[in-house]
């Protein structure tokens, strides 16, 4: 069962890879296709290859992810340092992407009406949320830690 579960996230991260890899190329022709028309086409076409490269690096973050998690990892159980290691770099590329995310939002509706700001603006306060529960679940993990190697210990 082990072997068929690191199979479908071999397979699963390779699909993910390889979208990621799409939506790179088509970013990148989308702009080109755009500046090709007029420079003002080309500007929000820059925005949205901005959105589409963070997002692709955010796709694939996940595949590398699973690969490095569910696909290589044998040793069975991780130290709760590890795990803790693991955990943040992944959200924290997650949390990257939205923020980057949120600030293309912005930029894009400073020409729109003034009611298109509240999505990006929602964007920045929900990747400030997910910083501030990635503060408190290292702050529970490292206190987690020190009690466990102070019971160990004892």
């Amino acid at each position: 069962m082990q072997y068929l579960s690191r199979l479908a996230f071999a397979a699963a991260s390779i699909m993910l890879m390889l979208l990621a890899l799409m939506l790179l190329v088509f970013g990148m022709v989308d702009l080109v296709t755009a500046f090709s028309h007029s420079a003002h086409a080309g500007r929000s076409a820059l925005l949205q290859a901005i959105s589409y490269v963070v997002i692709a690096v955010a796709v694939f973050d996940v595949a590398k992810y699973f690969v490095e998690e569910e696909v290589i990892q044998t040793s069975g159980k991780k130290s709760l340092g590890e795990a803790r290691a693991s955990l943040t770099k992944f959200i924290t590329t997650i949390i990257i992407a939205v923020f980057i995310e949120g600030l293309v939002g912005v930029f894009e509706s400073n020409t729109s009406e003034p009611s298109d700001i509240l999505y990006p603006a929602s964007l920045l306060v929900v990747a400030t949320l997910i910083v501030l529960a990635l503060g408190a679940f290292q702050r529970m993990s490292v206190d987690a830690e020190r009690e466990k190697l102070k019971v160990g210990g004892e």
